[in-house]
């Protein structure tokens, strides 16, 4: 049975993070921090980034750590889930990404290690679509259902129709599209990538039904979420700005359900609300004030689920703490 849960994370540490201005274009979730330098924010985004990967750590989730690396500058490397996704049938998926110093995330190393690692069947890409100006930007695009192949998609400068399609085309999912905006000043502007405002876990979905102003569009979305069995917690625009939207299931090796989340997420929450999440798992919350203040960002954003059978020499290690070649502890 496909799972749509994993025990494994890849994380990126940052070695030169900040408000990255190519992507503040259509993401306003992003602001400057007036008040701090350059190696301020760095050094808030490294503790930021190191608190959380502790707190996965503990819970018996298994987390490959990757530095970042200082050429080329990519401040948002802290965001990999934008890029690539490990899918349980063995494949590598590299998405076609918007801002331009994005690109050099994708990194042949991180596929090498993979490759050694797990029973890599094949890597494939969309990136050709690029050249279109035309993007896909992987799990922060698309929430997918991968135990009903049905894929959620946001559409905007981020996330286009028609590489989608060709995604779906490869993979056999089902799309099912709608558009999501928030409100900027006096407009109703597009939500860069899907994973702002909606979540979905093995047996529930978190979504900002507010933000899908089509009524025809929000109805089609919730039934579609309780045809496929999912609890709906619905949170509003405050609670979604707090990023309750940007959170992730994971499970750890002894099964036990877990759901992430940065602090601000979760002290936005209801009581009523933390209720009826934790019926689906414990809640793991860290304060990652800076990355979403500069990078626009939240926990999800940071974690790329690895589905990826292991390797039997790999598996038999059974660590919860991998580092990658490039990072020492």
């Amino acid at each position: 049975m496909t799972k749509q849960i994993t025990d494994t994370i890849m994380m990126i540490r940052p070695v030169a993070f900040r408000k990255n201005e190519e992507t503040a274009e259509n993401n306003y979730y992003q602001q400057s921090i007036e008040v701090l330098d350059k190696s301020e924010i760095q050094l808030n985004a490294e503790a930021e980034f190191d608190g959380f990967v502790n707190k996965l750590r503990d819970k018996g989730i298994k987390v490959i750590v990757f530095e970042d690396k200082k050429n080329p500058s990519t401040p948002d490397s802290i965001f990999p889930n934008n890029w690539v996704t490990f899918d349980e049938n063995g494949m590598i998926m590299l998405f076609p990404i918007f801002a331009e110093n994005r690109r050099g995330e994708r990194r042949e190393d991180i596929i090498s290690y993979f490759r050694d690692n797990y029973d890599v069947s094949s890597v494939d890409d969309l990136i050709r679509w690029e050249g279109q100006n035309k993007f896909l930007e992987s799990t922060g695009s698309m929430i997918l259902d991968r135990q009903n192949k049905i894929l959620y998609a946001a559409i905007s400068d981020r996330t286009h129709p028609e590489v989608i399609d060709e995604y779906c085309q490869k993979t056999g999912y089902r799309a099912m599209t709608f558009s999501a905006n928030q409100t900027v000043g006096t407009e109703r502007l597009a939500i860069y990538h899907t994973n702002v405002m909606m979540c979905l876990g093995e047996r529930f979905a978190v979504i900002c039904l507010d933000t899908i102003d089509d009524i025809s569009e929000r109805e089609r979305v919730i039934e579609s979420l309780e045809n496929t069995g999912k609890e709906i917690i619905e949170i509003d625009e405050i609670q979604n700005n707090s990023f309750a939207g940007n959170m992730l299931q994971v499970v750890n090796s002894k099964g036990e359900r877990f759901i992430a989340m940065s602090d601000s997420a979760y002290w936005s929450l209801s009581p009523d609300q933390v209720e009826r999440l934790e019926k689906h798992g414990e809640i793991i919350h860290s304060a990652l004030d800076t990355i979403e203040t500069c990078g626009g960002g939240s926990a999800r954003c940071m974690m790329a689920e690895v589905f990826l059978p292991e390797k039997v020499s790999s598996a038999e290690s059974n660590r919860t703490d991998d580092i990658a070649p490039a990072i020492e502890e």
